[in-house]
């Protein structure tokens, strides 16, 4: 499908919901939450769609906003498509958003119509709500609000209609970053902007695509940028999705649905290289000779370095007796891993490649609608994030912030003219990232602006780097490096039991004699209390909030000077 001649993401979905019912009526999405209902198939979705958006354009006009709040479900995508056919503008909320957040949110977008899953996302927005928004929920609830289920139950005019009055240029959704420093910013997204990305993802997918569809199982929330841009690249690839029921139950769920491809942040594969690093530190003798081997031969496919004969038997063996094991815990039809959302700590990226967990990263944020660059299938470069699609363009500038610019670029931040010139300027978009291009054409990246500690000395420090290098330790669950203008950095750091500062100690101390000198952890403090989404210590895509930890901790890591 050429998708820089469609107009729209609704266009996208009804062209490729005629191609694949031309052929057959394939299962298209299943919640694995709900085990009494199977798979929707792509005619079922276009009806409800279709059945949806009739309904809607009752209460809508062209641009108007439709807040959604629900999670990972099949009629997540359903009304997302349907409120842009019928003319609007999707507003996600993520289902951890705070009582402040929902309240600013509500105020600063005006919906028309709040669509909320059922009674438990209700009761978090029902005081924020103003009588003259149209409310509607998923599941049928309360006789006092009408429900999706039941319109769905309406009679259904069979004809593939969508919106043709929509463009490339106009507004898709309004996306709320998740407020790492502040409140949450709309970010307007066009539907040419979202096309641009599934174009540039579909270059690199379709290479790990076989005649089959391929199977995605979902888990990050619809409501971030990533997840929601992945969807239309599974419309586009005609794939049968599953959404998963929680993150405890990823595994199980990986063994029923057995994805080809599958998305993730950092946080997700940090915490598998330390559950299966920890598996194979049990293993003795000959298990544990080729264990080390697959990771170490991994390692030198991964960097294009030739083997010799011996090493080419024994990556055979290896092949078979571990990479083929592991990928089975997985499902079986592992394809690969797509990691976005934050920096994956490379040791992480090597290890998972090397014991056959194909891992990819890629580069982006919520402002590019969002990805800006991917690692490609045989061409991995792990301490990069691979070249930059080429539905956009990216430049260093003399600072050596990343600069991007495309159609992909977001239209701006909503109600924000001031915070979007800062942003965007000459149609680049300064993305507070540091970073270069290597020889390869490979986008690397180094630091984060806004991130930076800067020392006494004057010397610019990465604390998410070092975060990363101390939660390889299984010890050590989350750490947070402090030291703006202080002589030295401290870190809290979070572990399960104090039995285990001196394992911590020790494992620090020969950390730091791989860390420069300005980079070294001189003290730390040890709390069992983690940053979490509840607490609002960590945004609903596990990233930490600084601010609020030091309004927490300050007192504790002053104390350590």
């Amino acid at each position: 499908m050429e998708l820089n001649k469609l107009n729209s993401l609704v266009e996208l979905f009804f062209k490729k919901s005629l191609q694949i019912q031309s052929r057959s009526d394939k299962p298209f999405l299943r919640w694995l939450k709900d085990n009494k209902k199977g798979f929707l198939s792509w005619k079922e979705v276009t009806q409800n769609i279709q059945i949806l958006s009739e309904y809607l354009k009752n209460h809508l006009s062209k641009g108007d906003r439709c807040v959604l709040l629900s999670e990972n479900r099949p009629e997540w995508l359903i009304s997302d498509l349907a409120i842009m056919n019928a003319g609007g503008v999707t507003v996600p909320l993520f289902t951890t958003y705070s009582e402040n957040d929902y309240e600013y949110i509500l105020t600063d977008c005006k919906p028309k119509i709040c669509i909320v899953s059922n009674n438990v996302q209700f009761e978090k927005i029902k005081n924020f709500i103003p009588n003259e928004i149209k409310l509607l929920s998923i599941e049928n609830f309360s006789d006092k609000i009408e429900s999706i289920e039941n319109i769905l139950k309406k009679n259904f005019k069979n004809k593939f209609d969508f919106n043709q009055k929509i463009e490339r240029q106009d507004l898709a959704c309004i996306i709320y970053t998740s407020g790492t420093t502040g409140n949450p910013k709309g970010v307007m997204l066009s539907h040419g902007g979202i096309l641009s990305n599934c174009e540039g993802a579909q270059e690199i997918l379709e290479s790990l695509v076989n005649k089959d569809s391929p199977i995605f199982l979902t888990w990050l929330p619809l409501s971030h940028s990533y997840e929601h841009t992945v969807q239309y690249v599974q419309i586009l690839l005609g794939a049968k999705v599953y959404y998963a029921e929680s993150l405890e139950k990823l595994l199980p769920n990986m063994a029923i649905a057995k994805p080809t491809i599958m998305t993730a942040v950092p946080r997700f594969y940090q915490n598998l290289f330390s559950k299966i690093s920890h598996n194979f530190s049990k293993q003795k003798g000959l298990k544990k000779k080729l264990i080390d081997k697959t990771i170490s031969i991994g390692i030198k496919i991964l960097n294009n370095k030739e083997l010799k004969f011996n090493e080419k038997i024994f990556n055979s063996l290896c092949e078979i007796l571990v990479r083929r094991k592991v990928r089975n815990q997985f499902g079986g039809n592992l394809k690969a891993f797509v990691s976005g959302g934050g920096a994956l700590d490379q040791k992480t990226g090597e290890f998972l490649n090397s014991i056959g967990l194909q891992t990819l990263q890629g580069y982006g944020l919520t402002e590019t609608s969002p990805v800006v660059s991917c690692n490609i299938p045989g061409k991995i470069k792990i301490e990069t994030v691979g070249p930059p699609f080429k539905t956009n363009e990216v430049k260093i500038a003399e600072d050596g912030e990343i600069l991007v610019k495309g159609e992909n670029v977001m239209l701006g931040y909503w109600n924000m003219k001031e915070e979007t010139n800062k942003i965007l300027k000459d149609g680049w978009l300064h993305t507070g990232d540091i970073g270069e291009i290597t020889q390869e054409g490979n986008l690397k990246i180094t630091d984060r602006k806004k991130e930076i500690i800067v020392n006494l000395g004057g010397d610019n420090i990465s604390p998410s780097k070092i975060e990363n290098l101390l939660c390889l330790n299984d010890k050590i669950k989350q750490s947070f490096v402090y030291g703006d203008k202080k002589t030295y950095l401290v870190a809290l750091i979070v572990s399960e039991s104090d039995e285990n500062k001196k394992e911590i100690e020790f494992y620090l101390e020969n950390l730091n004699k791989n860390l420069s000198l300005i980079e070294k952890v001189k003290k730390f403090k040890l709390i069992k209390e983690e940053f979490t989404i509840e607490n609002g210590m960590l945004t609903p895509t596990l990233k930490l909030k600084r601010k609020k930890i030091l309004e927490i901790y300050k007192q504790d890591l002053e104390k350590l000077y």
